[in-house]
């Protein structure tokens, strides 16, 4: 999976911060990923996507906490629009 950028949350105020990553990662093409730099453990965010977007994303941790966590988030070659 390529990784073509990072997005770092940490200083977007709370309310802002799903719908800008949901904005990332559907800009993503199929075989792409995103590297999301956070504050806290974004578990909520998992489910978020395992509830949206099941079979249509990858989740990574590579750092996780306790100051900084890092999730490459990527599309599956299969993460297209579901109609």
């Amino acid at each position: 999976m390529k990784t073509e950028t990072t997005l770092d949350v940490r200083q977007v105020p709370p309310p802002q911060r799903h719908p800008l990553i949901f904005q990332t990662f559907e800009a993503l093409q199929p075989g792409e990923a995103f590297v999301l730099v956070n504050d806290h453990d974004p578990k909520p965010l998992y489910y978020q996507f395992r509830f949206e977007r099941e079979g249509q994303f990858t989740w990574d941790y590579l750092e996780e906490g306790p100051e900084v966590w890092q999730v490459r988030i990527g599309k599956t070659m299969n993460g297209g629009s579901v109609s």
